[in-house]
């Protein structure tokens, strides 16, 4: 699995004119899942980035991770993530999971965040979606399962 993560101060997801989520300061999770991703990747990542120490304390340190910092997680399906673009002009995304696959453990994630004790909101997997966010900062991080 892959997540870019962004801290970011505000950020929404809509699918046309619905807003299907929205949170105040926290992080912006995009997911990519692939063809040998498991529910261990998922937890894995998902543990990581509740632990993650990317907002500043009283000392204008690092020092704080998002249950710290009171914040919340917007996560968003992105396929895209597994796009090889090595050869050509197009990408190629064969190295994404089938959405079979990639839905289940991409809601799996989202479950075990919330397990962490986080708000977390969502986009619709396989929808077409919008992304809005102020990055804050900015800090954009790529966080991958299989570095464990």
């Amino acid at each position: 699995m892959r997540v870019v993560v962004q801290r970011s101060l505000e950020a929404e997801v809509r699918i046309g004119e619905e807003r299907a989520g929205h949170i105040a300061q926290g992080l912006v999770l995009l997911v990519g899942v692939t063809h040998g991703d498991t529910e261990e990747d998922a937890r894995y990542l998902a543990e990581k980035i509740a632990g993650l120490r990317i907002f500043e304390d009283e000392a204008g340190k690092m020092n704080r991770s998002v249950r710290d910092a009171g914040g919340q997680i917007l996560s968003v399906s992105q396929f895209t993530l597994y796009g090889d673009c090595r050869k050509g002009r197009r990408p190629n995304f064969m190295a994404a999971a089938r959405p079979e696959q990639a839905g289940p453990l991409y809601d799996r994630f989202n479950e075990l965040l919330r397990a962490q004790g986080l708000q977390v909101e969502t986009g619709r997997f396989g929808a077409m979606m919008e992304v809005r966010l102020t990055n804050w900062g900015p800090v954009t991080l790529l966080l991958e399962s299989e570095s464990r």
